[in-house]
């Protein structure tokens, strides 16, 4: 004799099951993933780092003319006396009325590469 087929409502109930379980096994790796740190990475600032001298030209040589070696509607860079905290922080949070912030258009890796940069302009 045959088994009797799975009612219409156990068989929802075993699915909705079996799904739960499936989330709650996949729980723990999902967390450990999320949990890991990333490597801290060297923050000192290196041209070649990611080609700041490219990053400074399409954003920033609009109104530092000349790669930054001469004063436009920007100041002149090369030579400058600005600490490196000023000038990254400058790029970050912009001047008002005076220079756009790119804080949120650049990584930070990406704001080191452009201080190395300036720092590399010879006047």
């Amino acid at each position: 004799m045959q088994s009797p087929p799975a009612s219409p409502v156990r068989m929802p109930m075993l699915k909705s099951i079996l799904l739960i379980a499936g989330i709650a096994l996949s729980l723990p790796f999902g967390l450990s993933a999320q949990q890991s740190q990333a490597p801290k990475q060297d923050q000192s600032a290196r041209e070649t780092d990611i080609e700041g001298g490219t990053m400074f030209a399409t954003s920033c040589g609009f109104c530092h003319e000349n790669g930054g070696r001469a004063a436009g509607k920007g100041p002149k860079l090369a030579g400058t006396a600005r600490s490196d905290d000023f000038i990254v922080e400058r790029i970050k949070k912009g001047k008002p009325g005076a220079m756009p912030a790119f804080g949120g258009a650049f990584s930070e890796s990406q704001i080191m590469a452009i201080l190395a940069y300036i720092r590399s302009l010879e006047e």
